[in-house]
């Protein structure tokens, strides 16, 4: 390690009575780049905001340690800076990347005024200089058309893009040390295959340190110099990153490493039945731009262009491409949560498509969906006992006299205690909310559901048992499922076959084995090619060969 331009030494954060950080001491040294993992709860984010003083806002506190910046040959302890000092330090000297761009950047701002207020805060450039380097700072993330990006606003990007533009502000001022919170989680491959060489390239650049929060292994292997595993708050391990994923010392960094899907392994479903549970013949779904008064009405997009699959009895269909690619509209569409502009839907064998609203409610409950946010999907008003029965006494399958038995069953079926049923959705973790989801659609008992990134935002261990009760549900069950994904590792952990969506069109349809080690699509191809390998030995994300290209469907 080249001389550490970050040391933290024995950091311990604490919420109340609550202590969040327990003595975590590391160093980062300038071009390295130091992961720090572990799942929700285990103190990385806590740790990366007490290191920028941020953690006041969140209402914790450090209770004790140092966190020493090397400064002109000496050394700052961050923790003693008054605000006025710390605002020099924040985005000049270290900056700091999130996991959502889209709650970072402001949505009332246009990118323009929001990169060029970095420039005219820490270098006191005028507004016509700050935006001229703002448009050189998105060209230097490989933003096309920088200067017309200056003029539009966050929602008008795409999730890359945005995370560009913030990367674009936390370089603005070439600092020390760039700290990283998960900011690839919540991209498909091909993106953060694109974020990751970006901001390796940038960092060989300027110089930085980075620090990289991630509970990605395969990530961890792709870009990591050492990893620091963290664990209820307390370092477990700390190594070299080749000497981690080779010897994981600690038990709970060997847990972290079984859990980590891999991409070859295979499936591990079952053999599925003949009948045809979910039918989809050539559906397409429209967007209309709405007309104004100096603007006549367009063909608008087509977000689902021609699409047909089916779905058999105890399968699951893994449904895998970007961002924007259709997979989400798809599956509302299924539902006509979207109404599609035609084609034909069928579940088992009964006409969703042209169904008047009151049969279309009734003939909902043999389909149901989880979403990706288990915390956006519970009221947190209502108890576990009304929200996860809500389907059943909405199609009136329940009386009221039957309503807890109902729920106990249902979260024992999910691997949950019974008196689970009497709290409120506060009260569970992330991976325990999306248990009580998928509980909620088996209140109706139904043939398919659609899980849609149902597990993308969780950690490791904890998408390793939600695949595995999904696994266990469809055994016993004879379930189906739709399962979308950015994370082509786990859809082939749960698929019987995948289809390959790009450009609202299925370009690849097969088993799993034909798709993922046969693809015949350069799109598929490309796919494969950008997901990261949990083996340091076999890096390949920070190459040159996945640059973007323009493929045709």
């Amino acid at each position: 390690m080249i001389g550490p331009v970050l040391k933290v030494e024995d950091l311990r954060v604490s919420f109340g009575g609550f202590e969040a950080v327990k003595g975590v001491s590391f160093e980062l040294g300038a071009r390295e780049t130091l992961a720090l993992v572990g799942e929700s709860g285990s103190g990385k984010s806590a740790t990366a905001l007490s290191i920028l003083r941020l953690i006041e806002r969140e209402g914790g506190r450090i209770t004790s340690g140092a966190v020493l910046l090397e400064n002109d040959g000496g050394k700052t302890d961050l923790r003693h800076l008054r605000e006025d000092a710390l605002t020099g330090v924040r985005g000049n000297q270290i900056s700091m990347v999130f996991q959502e761009p889209m709650t970072s950047l402001n949505p009332v701002l246009k990118i323009g005024d929001q990169v060029s207020e970095v420039f005219i805060r820490h270098r006191g450039m005028s507004k016509r200089d700050a935006l001229a380097a703002a448009k050189q700072g998105l060209d230097e993330v490989r933003i096309p058309e920088p200067a017309r990006r200056l003029s539009q606003y966050p929602h008008e990007l795409s999730g890359g893009l945005r995370q560009r533009v913030m990367i674009a502000m936390a370089l603005a001022c070439r600092p020390k040390v760039l700290i990283a919170d998960e900011p690839t989680t919540a991209l498909d491959v091909t993106t953060q295959a694109e974020i990751l060489r970006l901001i390796k390239s940038l960092q060989d650049e300027i110089g930085m340190g980075v620090l990289f929060i991630t509970h990605d292994m395969g990530v961890v292997a792709e870009i990591a110099d050492r990893v620091v595993v963290l664990r209820h708050g307390e370092k477990v391990e700390e190594a070299p990153v080749e000497d981690l994923f080779a010897r994981p010392q600690a038990p709970y960094t060997q847990r972290l490493m079984a859990a980590t899907p891999k991409l070859g392994e295979g499936s591990t479903t079952r053999e599925a039945g003949l009948e045809t549970v979910l039918s989809v013949d050539n559906l397409s779904t429209r967007f209309a731009k709405s007309k104004s008064l100096f603007r006549k009405a367009d063909a608008g997009t087509l977000a689902v262009d021609g699409v047909s699959l089916t779905v058999r009895k105890g399968e699951t269909l893994g449904l895998v491409g970007e961002s924007g690619c259709g997979k989400s509209t798809l599956a509302r569409s299924i539902l006509r949560l979207i109404e599609p502009e035609s084609g034909r839907v069928e579940v088992s064998g009964q006409l969703l498509t042209g169904l008047p609203p009151r049969q279309l409610r009734a003939s909902r409950k043999n389909v149901q969906m989880v979403f990706q946010d288990p915390y956006a999907s519970l009221n947190p008003r209502l108890s576990i006992k009304a929200l996860i029965t809500e389907p059943a006494r909405i199609h009136g399958m329940v009386q009221a006299r039957e309503i807890r038995d109902l729920a106990a069953s249902l979260v024992s079926r999910v691997g949950l205690e019974e008196d689970a049923i009497d709290r409120f959705p506060h009260q569970f973790s992330g991976g325990q909310r999306q248990r009580l989801c998928i509980a909620r659609a088996l209140s109706v008992s139904p043939k398919l559901i659609i899980a849609d990134e149902a597990v993308s935002a969780l950690d490791v261990s904890i998408a390793c048992q939600i695949t595995d009760l999904m696994l266990d549900l469809q055994q016993r069950d004879g379930l189906s499922f739709l399962f979308i994904s950015h994370d082509i590792a786990v859809v082939e952990r749960v698929s019987h076959r995948i289809a390959v969506m790009y450009k609202g069109k299925i370009v690849e349809t097969g088993s799993w084995e034909d798709v993922l080690r046969h693809p015949k699509h350069a799109y598929t191809q490309k796919l494969l090619a950008a997901v990261p390998s949990p083996d340091p030995a076999r890096r390949r994300l920070l190459d040159d060969r996945l640059e973007h290209q323009d493929i045709a469907v």
